[in-house]
């Protein structure tokens, strides 16, 4: 140590600064101790293991963005429970972490970091098996639960800030891995973690996020309506796009009501059934005065003329005498798009 000069400053690896800097724009303190691998108390405090805690392949960006993608999956009011309301000593949670590992790679796929930044829990190979699009198959639940996640990131208190960490993590590994292994070490055991780093996909013609060329295209994608002599994206709000544009990550192909079910489940609250509807007379049990109007009666958070699940595939009992709301709303449309993305089964 040098004798005789103040020091003003201290070193701090980068990322660290970025990831302690998030935590602190989410409300999080971040603690680091050698008693646990990763804690939250549900009143603001993020503990994050330190030293002999973690692995060689651990670091501290990586294991604030694994909880922030905890909390994502759990919704805004986990903040409040201690470890966002998992049980982290049974396997009652193993869908809700599997449903966490698919948001964290689809989040870092878009940056080239799904390696870099990759859980190193008993839960990396469940991680490394996961397809090129880690939402695959998209009915499964863990899949939904994982899209109702980035759905979330979307907006605050997760946005922007997460995806500027995200970003500035980027520009950061991608100038790291220019150096990384360039002149290693005879006896270095493993390589540097920055030589995990990708390629990003570019960025859609939209501003979407953009996929390896899949062979889908715009032209193919539920999302796209025709307007005019125009081709337009729903998705990109409304923006002009070529039917030959290679596909988004927000690409719906062919739709299939029956393996569905948005609509009538958690894509909307309620239906209102107007005067002389034929549900009226014929399934009076599944109809709900409310003041001046009715509306069809529901289980939850889906009708109660809704028979099914995601795996067995949806119908509507009273198919045939349906309200008018019910008629009207076309496969493909806006409403129906809308309700798949409120129920977890679109990007």
């Amino acid at each position: 140590m040098s004798e005789g000069r103040e020091v003003r400053a201290r070193h701090r690896d980068p990322l660290d600064e970025v990831w302690l800097g998030l935590a602190r724009r989410l409300g999080f303190r971040v603690v680091r101790s050698s008693d646990c691998y990763a804690s939250t108390d549900g009143r603001g405090t993020l503990v994050i293991g330190s030293g002999e805690t973690l692995d060689d392949d651990d670091c501290l960006a990586q294991m604030v963005l694994h909880e922030i993608c905890h909390w994502l999956i759990e919704g805004d009011e986990a903040r409040a429970r201690p470890d966002w309301g998992l049980d982290n000593e049974t396997e009652r949670d193993v869908p809700r972490e599997q449903a966490c590992l698919r948001l964290q790679a689809a989040l870092l796929r878009r940056h080239g970091l799904r390696r870099v930044l990759a859980p190193t829990t008993d839960f990396r190979s469940w991680y490394d098996a996961l397809p090129e699009d880690p939402f695959e198959p998209g009915t499964d639940p863990t899949s939904v639960t994982a899209r109702l996640g980035l759905r979330r990131s979307e907006r605050e208190p997760w946005a922007p800030a997460l995806h500027e960490a995200l970003a500035d993590t980027a520009a950061i590994a991608r100038a790291a891995a220019r150096w990384a292994g360039r002149e290693r070490e005879a006896d270095e055991e493993s390589p540097s973690l920055w030589t995990l780093v990708e390629a990003a996909p570019p960025l859609h013609p939209t501003g979407l996020p953009g996929v390896p060329d899949s062979g889908r295209r715009c032209g193919d994608c539920a999302w796209a309506h025709e307007a005019g002599p125009a081709l337009r994206c729903r998705r990109a709000d409304e923006q002009r796009v070529e039917a030959d544009w290679p596909a988004c990550a927000c690409h719906e192909g062919e739709l299939d009501c029956r393996a569905c079910g948005a609509c009538c489940r958690e894509g909307f609250e309620a239906v209102v059934v107007p005067p002389g509807e034929a549900v009226l007379e014929r399934h009076p049990d599944l109809v709900l005065a409310c003041g001046s109007w009715k509306e069809l009666r529901r289980d939850g958070e889906r009708c109660a003329a809704l028979e099914g699940d995601l795996e067995t595939g949806w119908s509507c009992r009273i198919y045939d005498d349906r309200p008018e709301p019910c008629r009207e709303l076309e496969p493909r449309g806006a409403n129906c798009l809308l309700a798949r993305r409120r129920a977890g089964l679109s990007t």
